[in-house]
């Protein structure tokens, strides 16, 4: 019987996340921010004109996050060199968790804290994790809601049709 509830939760997780799970485009310039790296240095967006800029909303307790977090290392090694930045935004009121997460899932693209949500809100972020796409001249360009695999993919296309412009 534990099985099956098991089971069935998976499975109501699954739907539930797949409707949740969408991508689509957008336009209008990107809300500009300044948030704390856990390098200690604060980053702000407007600075980064001129990179392609993908801001990823996570959290340590969301699954598909920890899932695509080695998927967004990857992409940014293979395209940091042609004019490509990852923003990681942590969402979570205490980082700690994110730390202890980034310590088993290491990563080099800069992680930002968002304790109070500020950004998020801005944002409008519904969905965990969240990624928009911001091309170099600071306009939005491209949103995925949550994660499923093989968004990489559609990830890859998009910043290189980015980068090309």
């Amino acid at each position: 019987m534990k099985n099956s509830k098991t089971v069935f939760f998976a499975l109501l997780f699954s739907i539930v996340l797949s409707s949740v799970a969408q991508a689509g485009t957008l336009n209008g310039p990107a809300p500009d921010f300044t948030l704390k790296s856990r390098s200690g240095e604060n980053i702000k967006l407007s600075e980064l004109r001129g990179e392609v800029v993908m801001i990823n909303f996570w959290a340590s307790w969301c699954a598909p996050c920890r899932q695509e977090m080695p998927l967004l290392e990857a992409m940014y090694d293979k395209y940091a060199d042609l004019g490509f930045t990852l923003l990681g935004v942590n969402v979570e009121e205490d980082s700690s968790q994110a730390t202890d997460l980034l310590r088993e899932i290491p990563v080099s693209f800069p992680v930002l804290f968002d304790n109070t949500n500020r950004v998020s809100k801005l944002y409008n972020v519904v969905a965990m994790p969240s990624t928009i796409l911001v091309d170099r001249d600071g306009n939005m360009r491209y949103l995925h809601r949550g994660y499923l695999p093989g968004y990489e993919d559609e990830y890859v296309k998009q910043i290189k049709e980015l980068i090309r412009e």
